[in-house]
């Protein structure tokens, strides 16, 4: 008989390879462990992420509202001071035409004064060569 191929199941090749085997399949379990961690640190970074990603999104998005009713008044701004403008070049035109007026009216009773006094001194003159 030949002693390399017989193995003794209570000697220390036999020792040997149960350690083999139990690292063996200590290491199998550690590495589905292992993956089993990676893999559900990989699913909650990713939920962690997403759900980052849809709260800065919600943000952005209640920005990007607020930006336009901003827009749209300003718009509406504009467009009040631009009718307002022309309200108040209407109302610099009127208010220009009344002084004018007035000061028309101021010159015509100038005039009717001087005519006035004018018309009383013709008569006055005529008076005193009627009267002589």
């Amino acid at each position: 008989m030949d002693r390399s191929k017989q193995v003794d199941p209570n000697g220390l090749e036999a020792s040997l390879i149960q350690i083999i085997n139990s690292h063996h399949s200590s290491s199998l379990k550690l590495r589905e462990s292992t993956e089993k961690a990676k893999k559900d640190g990989i699913r909650n970074a990713r939920r962690v992420s997403e759900l980052l990603v849809d709260s800065v999104n919600r943000e952005v998005q209640e920005a990007f509202v607020m930006e336009k009713r901003i827009e749209m008044e300003i718009r509406a701004l504009t467009a009040s001071i631009f009718r307002f403008g022309k309200q108040t070049d209407q109302w610099l035109a009127a208010s220009h035409s009344i002084n004018t007026a007035i000061k028309e009216i101021g010159d015509f009773e100038n005039w009717m004064k001087t005519m006035e006094f004018d018309c009383k001194s013709i008569n006055a003159a005529i008076c005193n060569i009627h009267q002589e």
